[in-house]
């Protein structure tokens, strides 16, 4: 399976996979009651420090953050016309925050530790109708096929590019190829009988 992982040797490595999840769920919910932009600040060097302690390329980190830019961009400047430059500043903060811990996390924790994490903490829940096994391979199909998408994205445009095209017309074929992708994926997913 393909992983964003990067191989180190670093206490953040280290670290439990349910440690590091629970830390991006606390600090993920806590930024959103931060209403300081030096506190935001802090906490974008913090996070770039925790980079540094789990020796992650910075070419490598802003790599994984290059995709959200555009997006941080546009949050931005709709927040900056509709509320001001404070809020459109704090807004941009929490983001970029939280894509680049997610990004740590990911980076610093192989895919199967996440899943069996993600189903050990749902495994009480089976009483009531929760199937961890699914959910798991939700997750380990999520992870797996960003970049794969990404890729997708990628050679479509570079094909439409070559060809003088502009806009937004690559999104029909990109839009074929994904379902051909889901598609093949869930035909192989029920040969070997589901998840279960």
């Amino acid at each position: 399976m393909l992983s964003l992982y990067h191989e180190a040797r670093s206490p953040v490595h280290r670290s439990p996979a349910g440690a590091k999840l629970a830390v991006l769920l606390v600090v993920g919910t806590g930024l959103f009651f931060v209403r300081s932009i030096a506190a935001l600040g802090a906490a974008l060097l913090v996070v770039a420090l925790c980079y540094a302690v789990a020796k992650v390329p910075a070419r490598v980190g802003l790599r994984q953050l290059r995709p959200v830019l555009p997006v941080l961009i546009a949050i931005v400047i709709a927040q900056l016309v509709l509320t001001g430059w404070v809020t459109a500043v704090l807004v941009g903060q929490r983001v970029l925050v939280l894509v680049a811990l997610a990004n740590l996390v990911t980076l610093t924790t192989r895919t199967s530790a996440m899943i069996d994490t993600v189903e050990a903490v749902l495994r009480p829940l089976r009483p009531l109708g929760v199937r961890p096994e699914r959910v798991g391979l939700l997750v380990a199909l999520t992870i797996r096929f960003v970049p794969v998408l990404k890729e997708q994205v990628d050679q479509v445009r570079a094909a439409h590019r070559a060809r003088g095209l502009r806009g937004t017309r690559f999104l029909t074929p990109l839009l074929i190829k994904t379902l051909r992708l889901a598609d093949g994926l869930g035909s192989a997913i029920e040969a070997r009988g589901g998840p279960d």
